[in-house]
């Protein structure tokens, strides 16, 4: 099992609930997957850098967990069809 990282935008237009149950969708790919999930941030809601598909704002969560590559592979393409996700970037984190 690899050690990885993923940095995930939430849009803010979505319920408090809904904004909750993705962050514990996305936790139950890595977790159900046999991945071991050692720090979550969630850091709210932030300013973002620039516009991303006319959101100015994002919820932003910080996961470090470790897991299969084929876990990580899932949890990418999870992410990438999900309407609540905005950008997020999933990296193997070796420190």
């Amino acid at each position: 099992m690899r050690k990885y990282e993923v940095m995930y935008i939430i849009r803010t237009d979505i319920e408090q609930e809904q904004v909750q149950s993705t962050v514990e969708k996305l936790q139950g790919i890595i977790t159900n997957g046999g991945g071991e999930i050692t720090k979550q941030d969630v850091m709210g809601k932030r300013r973002l850098a620039y516009e991303i598909n006319k959101f100015r704002d994002g919820h932003y969560v910080l996961v470090q967990f470790t897991a299969t590559p084929e876990v990580v592979k899932e949890l990418d393409r999870v992410m990438k069809i999900s309407d609540e996700v905005i950008r997020f970037l999933v990296t193997n984190d070796v420190a």
